[in-house]
């Protein structure tokens, strides 16, 4: 009989905490906890959380008569440390503290991920991991190069759900990931689109930085000469608004709400039907973007992500791209899951965690 493996995952989001037990391959208990902007805002920094996100920890615990003796993982999403490889990473000291510092330049709820497993093990034990951050780097080295001399592409972009989907997707084709290649498209609040060869993510938007497609919260790429023009007057904060939060669909309709604004085109509303369609669009475009990085060698375009619920989307990407290789959708995300099934790799000795670095994993052209 299989060893039993009790393992505690934290996912800490910007305006929500999503937490599981896990014994194994089985969700004991999930729980997503909304906290509102509101209580956030209170606090001058997102380290500053800390304590607030814990309480909410140990009443999940309370709730669901958890008792954490003995547990042996404790899995936290990674934030904004330095760049890294893919891959399963032991949370040390350092690591800690280059997320707290936002060391690759990632600023987002996440980075209270590593902390709130330290807090939890300093009192459980067990081991102390992150898996696959959202400032994975594989990216090639001609993916890294733009129009300006020192100015080079950065790579954030969903990676624990994009990753752990095209590993599932590998293993329905009775394949391994590290033996694909595979588009592979996260669509939901954030939006991402990235080519996967070889088990290498080795190009794609910069959804953190808001490359890419229009999303229901971000402006997307637009012409340089158009932002100049519009950000003119505006200040750094409406700027970073646009990029983050305000942009995309909750410009157009005041929410990013994508079931109500859906409910506009159910209705027949014409703009919502164009806005929302030309979203569809522009994803369908970075896919066929990323179909020439892999040179059209594509085992399978795979799609994830909450916006999947809406059948048009799946849809209308598969009559564009289609013809470039098949088309699987696997709606909503697995990040819970590939977090414990993560551990879970390493407590059964089937891979080994890495020592984060404490350096990016590309830091220049030395030419």
């Amino acid at each position: 009989m299989d060893k039993i493996y009790r393992i505690l995952v934290i996912n800490p989001g910007s305006t929500s905490t999503k937490l599981s037990m896990f014994e194994n391959e089985t969700c004991l208990f999930t729980e997503d906890v909304f906290h509102d902007s509101s209580v956030l805002k209170k606090f001058p920094t997102i380290n500053d959380q800390l304590d607030y996100r814990m309480e909410v920890v140990n009443k999940f615990l309370k709730d669901g008569n958890i008792d954490l003796t003995g547990v042996d993982a404790i899995v936290g999403r990674g934030g904004g440390c330095y760049s890294v490889e893919g891959g399963i990473y032991k949370i040390d000291d350092r690591l800690i503290q280059d997320t707290k510092a936002a060391k690759g330049g990632l600023y987002h709820s996440s980075m209270l991920g590593v902390q709130m497993a330290d807090v939890l093990h300093k009192k459980y034990g067990g081991i102390m991991i992150m898996m696959n951050p959202p400032i994975v780097d594989e990216l090639c080295d001609l993916a890294r190069v733009t129009g300006v001399d020192g100015v080079y592409r950065r790579a954030v972009c969903h990676a624990l759900n994009l990753k752990e989907t095209a590993r599932r997707h590998a293993l329905s084709l009775g394949k391994k990931y590290e033996d694909c290649n595979f588009i592979v498209c996260h669509i939901d609040g954030g939006i991402s689109i990235t080519a996967h060869k070889k088990g290498k993510m080795i190009d794609g938007n910069d959804a953190g930085g808001g490359e890419g497609p229009f999303t229901p919260t971000r402006m997307g790429t637009m012409a340089v000469t158009d932002i100049t023009r519009y950000f003119w007057d505006k200040t750094q904060a409406e700027m970073k608004s646009l990029c983050s939060q305000t942009g995309g669909l909750s410009s157009y309709f005041g929410t990013s709400n994508s079931d109500a604004i859906h409910k506009k085109v159910e209705e027949g509303d014409r703009k919502a039907t164009r806005v929302w369609n030309a979203m569809i669009y522009q994803v369908i475009k970075y896919i066929g973007s990323m179909s020439t990085v892999l040179q059209g060698k594509v085992d399978g375009i795979v799609l994830t992500g909450g916006l999947l619920r809406f059948p048009e989307v799946e849809e209308k990407i598969r009559e564009s791209c289609g013809w470039i290789a098949p088309v699987t959708s696997y709606p909503g995300e697995f990040e819970q899951e590939a977090m414990a099934f993560g551990a879970l790799r390493v407590l059964r000795g089937e891979e080994e965690a890495k020592i984060y670095p404490g350096k990016p994993v590309w830091d220049g052209f030395k030419d």
